[in-house]
């Protein structure tokens, strides 16, 4: 009888455990959706920012320790009070930058991104904590933003940037801030800023390094000019691919709000015709000069042919998110679902399943059965690796019976690398390898722990 109590007692605990789980989640949830309202969904007209013609003794008080600034000074603090400058993504990069901006004194602060927070932004997004998982980011930043600096207009946009509302939207703000992680984006901002005049205030940061450089400031060149045809969509690498350290982001968004608040204040910005480098792992900065503007650049030059904004993802031939694009090299009967292979495993089918990402994200989660062998080596054709995958391929055919072709499936984190993978196994079949019959799995092992094992590790 004692154990059944306690049994029943352990169960009540539980399910008051849940219970209030639950109404901490729906505290949330109302609180979320009241300051919801705050978010603006589309491009609204803006009312100029008034501006100030003395400090009264609270701004004195509070920017008392750059108004010292030789540099900076009471008229410096002033033409802050009046600029307007528009973030173009509110995560890695526009956190810091905003930060940094409205404990300045920024007049007003427009704050755009369409994404909602996420527990893997939290280790770079300075501005979101745990509380605001799920939370449009721009209005996570926005109210962040107000508990630092409640003198600051802030504007929250919880939209997508598009070439039908980039123009309306950037004519209402002096100076643009591009710290969005993909491409068309990047096209679409520069333009916009040049067909209003807007000096851009552009950064990056992947892995341990960052880049920043101004453009279209004061006779400089813009994006365009240095880039006039946007890379092949297959080469390009983003934070959710790649991988950064919180901190390179933190840095280079300082770098941006170092920037800006000089063109603000109304002194010249230093970086609008260099490449300023950040190296995270030799903590070295370094400029290269960049060429300058260019008279037959498409949108700047003197005779421009992009006279609007287009279709940059066209354009680009990609999205325009820092989500990592799927790509589709194969064809369907080159490709198999995660519960297809789930009932190879399950019926015992003599296999090889090959794990083609590079060891460090093996390290972090991987299927135990799984031989490692990075899409790299394979490209290279390895020769330890070459060796060890024939090993494999022969030990399988030696548990087949007849004549027939083992079957290899690979797998990646997201089902790109393996699909690249698979390109390659089959042109080495039959030279390099055994003749093996190979296919990719879709998805890869976020798609398993999806759909799959749900307990699997998800990064």
């Amino acid at each position: 009888m004692s154990q059944e109590v306690c049994s029943l007692k352990a169960q009540l605990e539980e399910k008051e455990r849940e219970i209030a789980a639950l109404k901490n989640r729906l505290t949330q949830l109302e609180k979320s959706h009241a300051l919801s309202r705050e978010l603006h969904y589309k491009v609204i007209p803006l009312t100029p920012l008034q501006a100030k013609s003395t400090l009264s003794n609270e701004d004195i008080m509070r920017y008392s320790r750059q108004l010292l600034l030789p540099e900076l000074g009471v008229q410096g603090q002033l033409n802050l009070s009046k600029t307007s400058v528009l973030i173009v993504g509110c995560g890695g990069l526009g956190c810091p930058l905003a930060q940094y901006l409205a404990a300045a004194g920024i007049g007003r602060l427009g704050l755009l991104d369409y994404d909602e927070v996420e527990l893997s932004n939290l280790h770079r997004q300075v501005l979101h904590g745990e509380e605001n998982q799920g939370q449009a980011k721009a209005l996570s930043a926005a109210s962040a933003v107000r508990r630092l600096n409640s003198t600051v207009e802030c504007i929250p946009y919880h939209l997508q940037l598009s070439s039908q509302n980039a123009l309306q939207l950037i004519q209402q703000y002096d100076i643009v801030a591009d710290c969005s992680d993909n491409v068309p984006t990047r096209y679409l901002v520069n333009d916009a800023c040049v067909l209003s005049g807007k000096p851009l205030v552009s950064a990056s940061a992947l892995r341990m390094e960052g880049q920043l450089t101004v453009y279209n400031y004061r006779g400089g060149p813009c994006y365009r000019c240095l880039y006039p045809v946007p890379p092949p969509p297959e080469t390009v690498t983003n934070c959710s691919d790649g991988g950064v350290l919180g901190v390179v982001p933190g840095i280079m968004g300082c770098f941006q709000a170092l920037e800006v608040l000089k063109i603000a204040s109304g002194h010249d910005s230093s970086c609008g015709q260099q490449l300023v480098i950040f190296d995270a792992q030799g903590a070295r900065f370094r400029s290269i000069k960049l060429r300058p503007k260019q008279a037959a650049c498409k949108v700047c030059g003197e005779n421009p042919s992009v006279t609007q904004l287009v279709d940059y993802e066209s354009f680009c031939g990609t999205a325009a998110t820092d989500k990592c694009c799927k790509l589709n090299l194969l064809s369907r009967d080159q490709r198999i679902t995660v519960q297809d292979y789930k009932s190879v495993i399950d019926k015992a089918e003599p296999h090889l399943l090959l794990d083609v990402r590079p060891l460090v994200e093996v390290e972090i989660c991987h299927l135990p059965f799984s031989l490692n062998i990075p899409l790299s080596s394979l490209e290279e054709r390895k020769t330890e690796h070459l060796r060890l995958l024939q090993k494999r391929i022969s030990q399988l055919k030696q548990q087949m019976a007849g004549d027939c072709r083992p079957p290899v499936y690979v797998i990646c984190k997201l089902g790109n690398d393996s699909q690249k993978a698979v390109q390659v196994l089959e042109k080495m079949s039959g030279s390099d390898v055994d003749r093996i019959t190979v296919k990719d799995i879709c998805g890869g092992l976020m798609a398993w722990a999806k759909s799959i094992e749900p307990t699997f590790p998800q990064y």
